[in-house]
Order: structure tokens, then sequence, then C-alpha cells
């Protein structure tokens, strides 16, 4: 299972990218890489055709499963969304997603 973390910045919300990848992601990857995280991949969105990126940020993490995922943030969960409003005001939109090829 692949968890897609998305973050659209709206005009005037933050995003510090340095805490994020300093800081945030190994947070998770320590709390959750044994509890069934494979493996992390953050995008960063540069731009699009004709105009800037609709998409700030896109996390790519890659579960066992939902349940391994669920376990993780049942026993770390707090720590891990607490450390959220340290790079952000804005919330991300989450997706779970089976991969096809």
């Amino acid at each position: 299972m692949i968890l897609s973390v998305i973050y659209q910045l709206q005009p005037g919300q933050k995003f510090d990218l340095d805490y994020y990848t300093k800081s945030h992601i190994p947070l998770v990857q320590d709390r959750l890489q044994n509890l069934g995280l494979k493996s992390v991949q953050v995008l960063h969105g540069t731009g699009s055709p004709g105009g800037p990126p609709p998409v700030k940020l896109i996390a790519l993490l890659e579960f066992d499963s939902i349940q391994s995922f669920q376990n993780g943030m049942e026993k770390h969960g707090a720590e891990i969304m607490g450390d959220v409003a340290k790079f952000t005001d804005t919330q991300p939109q989450i997706q779970f997603n089976d991969k096809l090829s």
C-alpha cells in the first residue's frame, strides 16, 4: 500500500521545506520503519506547463499494508502529527493507493 500525502498551499500559507526534509521525514522513518514502512519518496513541485505547480509537495510512503500504517500511527501518530505545525499551517490531503505497475 502506498500512502500519498499531498500539500497544496494557498497564498500566504507557509511550508518549511528544509525542516520537512531534515527533521519531519527522518522522524517518520525512525518511528515507522520497524512497523511496516518500506520506503519514502518526496516530490517537490517546481512548476507546471505555463505556471506554478498546483501542488507544493507530495510524499509517497510505502507500507506493507494499510493495517501496518494504522498500527504505526496508533503507536506514534500523536508525535508525528504534532510535528506538522512546525513546518506548515495547512492540512495535507491523505490518500491510500494500491500499486498497479
